[in-house]
């Protein structure tokens, strides 16, 4: 299991503790539940929650769907960052939905509400604000399946890897149809001492 790293209190605050609790149960029970994979644990803090937690200060108050939230990841983390800000975890598989709401019990995190169901068949009300993805699929995949969730004005916030910039070029026809502008792609982690992270944002009109 990694140690934890100087930058996780940095970004989680007077929220450490509940980080520490998610963490420690991610370690013990993830990998038996099919929430990691057994290469994880050495890395778990650095690579996956502390990498999440570098989107929190870009978040605004209001309504953020996490799409295919899996063992929290961005999710939780983002939820255990950021208790002024509602999210809705959206996630099919049933194992994982049980797993986001036993910790949102666990955590006692009341800014969270799960939803078993595909991006795509997501019925939700009221629109989101805001929406964060990671490692879920290429953007032109991707858009489609969260624009139709999102109030107009709303912020498209997901995780890439070093090939965005080929990804938003592979998806420029998408992007025109939904009609994304103010398009940007940050490089995040650098001020905390952490490995960065890059994220693609975007405004849907």
């Amino acid at each position: 299991m990694e140690q934890e790293p100087s930058a996780a209190a940095l970004l989680f605050g007077d929220r450490i503790e509940v980080a520490r609790a998610f963490v420690a149960d991610l370690a013990d029970r993830g990998e038996q539940l099919g929430l990691i994979g057994p290469l994880e644990l050495p890395r778990l803090w650095t690579r996956h929650v502390v990498n999440s937690a570098l989107m929190a200060p870009l978040l605004r108050p209001g309504r953020v769907g996490d799409i295919g939230s899996g063992a929290g990841l961005p999710g939780l983390v983002l939820a255990i960052a950021r208790p002024d800000v509602d999210f809705v975890l959206i996630e099919p598989m049933e194992r994982r939905v049980a797993w986001l709401n036993e910790q949102k019990d666990l955590l006692g995190l009341t800014n969270v509400e799960v939803v078993r169901a595909r991006a795509e068949d997501a019925q939700l009300s009221p629109w989101l604000d805001q929406a964060t993805a990671r490692a879920v699929s290429a953007l032109s995949k991707l858009i489609p399946l969260v624009a139709p969730l999102m109030k107009s004005g709303g912020e498209m916030l997901f995780f890439k890897g070093a090939s965005v910039d080929a990804e938003i070029e592979k998806a420029a026809k998408v992007i025109r149809k939904h009609r994304l502008h103010d398009i940007e792609v940050l490089t995040l982690g650098s001020d905390v001492g952490t490995e960065t992270t890059r994220v693609f944002r975007a405004t849907v009109d």
